[in-house]
């Protein structure tokens, strides 16, 4: 499936790896998937938030759910992992938007997946799912995005 994402969407892919090594964690999630889209001027655009903004809106997430079972990290973060020319796989949720990916790109009969493809496809993700609620949190309205992206 990789050989047919295009250059932006590939880009996108290997900022998610490099967002998900940022945190600390061992796996690309769905939130990672977004947060790589967000490299990209066009989706960033779309949506209308910044990857700062993302990453900010992740942590403070984060912070919430630990302090909901009594767990205060008072200005802890994860060192990033730096095992290079480790791939880093993905969570069954990522597979799943990427499989998904992959249907919208052949239902529109498109050669290459594209940014748009991989936003689509994160659109439409339901809570408890990390990218919907991260995209809940950030105010991004996904049926008017859905429909600019789709025309």
């Amino acid at each position: 499936m990789f050989e047919k994402l295009a250059a932006g969407a590939r880009d996108a892919v290997t900022a998610s790896a490099n967002e998900a090594r940022r945190r600390g964690d061992r796996r690309i999630g769905t939130d990672h998937l977004l947060m790589g889209l967000l490299h990209d001027p066009g989706s960033a655009q779309a949506l209308g938030v910044t990857v700062e903004a993302a990453r900010e809106k992740s942590d403070a997430l984060d912070r919430a759910a630990l302090a909901a079972i009594g767990i205060d990290l008072d200005g802890y973060s994860p060192s990033p992992k730096t095992k290079l020319g480790i791939r880093t796989p993905f969570t069954s949720g990522s597979r799943s938007v990427m499989e998904r990916t992959l249907r919208l790109t052949t239902a529109e009969r498109a050669r290459r997946i594209a940014p748009k493809h991989l936003l689509l496809a994160l659109l439409e993700r339901q809570q408890p799912d990390p990218a919907a609620t991260l995209l809940t949190e950030l105010g991004v309205d996904r049926a008017e995005v859905t429909r600019r992206l789709a025309t």
